[in-house]
């Protein structure tokens, strides 16, 4: 089919694609499709402006549509390339590694006995990474090495994913200057911007995955910088919040555990539209943060909400109930998860492998010295130093070297304790790491003190103790109104900016450039959004609180509006999520089935608790007995308005106010959920 006269539906969409602006893009490929205008062909461009705009389900099911058609038009390597497609997605976005395995079974049929294409080089891509996350390293490395093969001949952007892929492999073999040498060069080969968007942004994140799980923070930094530099302008998808969890994962390292938080918040609603069980991975990052500055209540929440999720909240979880005095719970915790290992997959520590169990040992020793076992400390102790000698990780040396200064000191050996803490806090310091040098240097202070030195334990002591105090302490949040009308701002080194509404007017003064704006319905929803920022709002609450109020700013709370109240669209949503699930865990099923016939206990178990997952997902989202909640199409017509106010309202400025146009673009989101996400090193600071 084809549009009628004139520009279409899908020809202004694909306009609206090539501009960026994803969200328009978005609901005019939906409507073509809902009028019967998109064609087979059309689905590739509807699978990757959903991705770009937040809807995984839709893209996943346009490629799976596609797969479909190019299997009656016979077109095998079109219909596998789909296939690969759609396995891509699910390992990168959910994690469930059944449904992964299916479609790449279905791939590798339809490729079978074809001349090398672009397809055979991205199904060994996914091949690869399916097998790592899995565990299997040298599976891992032969499929990279087959991608990189192929890939070298007929797709750069598959060679430059498989050899971050191979890199990975050799680094999680014990190779590790190798890896990291194959690292650094596809890194390298990446900044040349030869790659597509959604590419690019994959080699940087596994870069920064891969130095990140190695305990090579001093690289994992330099390239998380490169990564946000380039997803400030450049990222689409999930991209953007995996970058933030990055970010996190730095700051707390280098004791901004304030910004480390704010990062791992604004990530986990960033990535909520695409993640499922992989939510669990900023969920638990938050929960270390939180666990950092003392907030033990906090970290528990974050933590239950990471294992809720799906994901693997150990070690962080048992030191938690460590910290709460339950010592019996967190050594069984512990134990547990040392003698049987989930199988999470996992980008930064796959399952099976040296590096996933290093924080499980570190974490054993403190806890079975405080539960009194010291030859299960000193086992994780001497084992945990074998894993950092492979890796010649500072870090891990670090920390090994902290856990032999706990074994000594519980052994009785003040003075090898002293240099064990001693070279563990030279160690930490050298890392940059200050909250680990302080928890080594309150260490070192027990070791002087028993060895009879008190004047150099009560130096240690306050030494460490300053430093955990400037950890957890989180700066003061002036209230909004208090903000709105203060005169003169807190930095005196930032001007504050405005954003005032006089009459059919509104006045706008960003860096000391002022505009006059007419009263514009997106002017409203912007005024809400940047008085609150970081906070998420529902397109529902931004409509309600401008029908209700006039849209007068109060950032208190959002106005509730029930979805009925704007009419109800029936149960299409629903239907299409409910089909998505369906066909998810037909697809375990299968590979259940499969993975019993062959005897791969491991394979069938991984693939019952996928389908656990799932089943818990379904009875959350739909209505008892199954029935399914009522689709408010209100919400879906809100969101198109809002989007569409805030984005003219945008762009109208920035041809008055390039710099504020330009700053808006960049922090505003828009969405069934908005807001406004400032750079919180550098927030901008608004008055009403």
């Amino acid at each position: 089919m084809t549009d009628g006269a004139g520009p279409g539906l899908v020809e202004r969409a694909r306009d609206a694609a090539a501009r960026g602006d994803w969200q328009e893009a978005f609901d005019l490929l939906m409507e073509a499709d809902a009028e019967g205008l998109v064609a087979s062909a059309d689905l590739p461009l509807l699978g990757e402006v959903a991705y770009a705009a937040g809807h995984l389900d839709v893209t996943i099911e346009a490629w799976e549509r596609a797969h479909a058609a190019w299997v009656q038009a016979d077109d095998r390597v079109a219909a596998a390339a789909a296939a690969v497609r759609v396995a891509m997605h699910l390992l990168f976005d959910t994690a469930l590694m059944a449904p992964v395995r299916g479609w790449l079974a279905r791939a590798e049929r339809l490729l079978e006995g074809l001349q090398k294409t672009p397809a055979h080089a991205w199904y060994a891509v996914v091949r690869s990474y399916e097998r790592m996350l899995t565990g299997d390293i040298a599976g891992a490395r032969q499929w990279a090495r087959n991608a990189i093969e192929v890939g070298s001949k007929c797709d750069p952007a598959a060679l430059a994913i498989a050899r971050v892929a191979e890199a990975r492999a050799l680094i999680l073999d014990g190779d590790v200057r190798q890896g990291l040498a194959l690292l650094d060069e596809a890194g390298v080969a990446t900044i040349s911007g030869d790659l597509d968007p959604f590419s690019t942004g994959v080699v940087y994140c596994e870069l920064v995955c891969a130095l990140q799980g190695a305990a090579q923070y001093d690289v994992a930094e330099e390239w998380t910088e490169a990564m946000e530099r380039w997803c400030e302008t450049n990222a689409i998808g999930s991209l953007h919040g995996r970058c933030r969890v990055h970010r996190a994962e730095i700051l707390r390292l280098r004791g901004s555990c304030d910004e480390a938080e704010s990062q791992a918040l604004v990530a986990c609603e960033e990535l909520r539209p695409y993640l499922r069980r992989e939510l669990g991975w900023p969920l638990n990052e938050l929960g270390r943060i939180r666990l950092h500055r003392g907030d033990i209540v906090g970290a528990a929440e974050a933590l239950l909400a990471a294992h809720r999720a799906g994901w693997d909240p150990q070690p962080d979880l048992a030191l938690v109930r460590l910290a709460q005095g339950d010592v019996a719970t967190a050594a069984a915790s512990i134990r547990d998860a040392l003698e049987h290992p989930l199988r999470m997959p996992s980008k930064e520590r796959p399952p099976n492998t040296d590096l996933q169990r290093a924080p499980l040992l570190e974490a054993q020793v403190e806890i079975e010295i405080a539960a009194g076992d010291h030859e299960r400390a000193r086992s994780a102790a001497d084992e945990l130093e074998l894993v950092a000698g492979r890796f010649e990780s500072k870090a891990l040396f670090a920390g090994a070297a902290l856990a032999r200064g706990r074994v000594r000191l519980a052994d009785g050996d003040a003075t090898g304790a002293e240099q064990s803490f001693s070279e563990a806090v030279q160690l930490w310091n050298e890392v940059g790491a200050p909250y680990e040098a302080a928890v080594a240097r309150m260490g070192l202070a027990e070791a002087h003190r028993a060895s009879g030195s008190e004047h150099r334990a009560v130096l240690e002591d306050q030494a460490a103790r300053t430093i955990l105090a400037e950890i957890e302490a989180a700066p003061t949040a002036l209230p909004a109104d208090d903000i709105a009308h203060r005169d003169e701002p807190t930095e005196p080194a930032r001007s504050v900016n405005t954003f005032r509404r006089e009459g059919d007017y509104w006045t706008v003064v960003f860096e000391a450039q002022t505009v006059r704006m007419r009263d514009l319905k997106g002017m409203h929803y912007l005024a809400r959004l940047l008085a609150d920022p970081g906070r998420e709002y529902h397109v529902l609450d931004l409509v309600g609180a401008e029908i209700d109020s006039g849209a007068q700013v109060d950032s208190s709370q959002g106005a509730r509006v029930p979805g009925p109240a704007l009419g109800d669209a029936g149960e299409m949503l629903d239907v299409r999520a409910r089909d998505a699930y369906r066909r998810r865990l037909a697809e375990i099923d299968d590979d259940i089935e499969q993975a019993r016939a062959i005897g791969n206990a491991e394979q069938a178990t991984q693939a019952e608790a996928e389908r656990d997952f799932l089943l818990r997902e379904l009875a959350h989202a739909f209505g008892l007995g199954g029935r399914d909640r009522r689709a408010a199409s209100a919400s879906e017509r809100a969101r198109a308005g809002v989007t569409r106010a805030i984005r003219q309202t945008i762009t109208r400025m920035t041809e008055h106010h390039p710099q504020l146009g330009e700053h808006l673009s960049r922090t505003i989101r828009t969405g069934t959920y908005c807001g406004y996400h400032p750079d919180p090193r550098a927030p901008a600071r608004w008055r009403f």
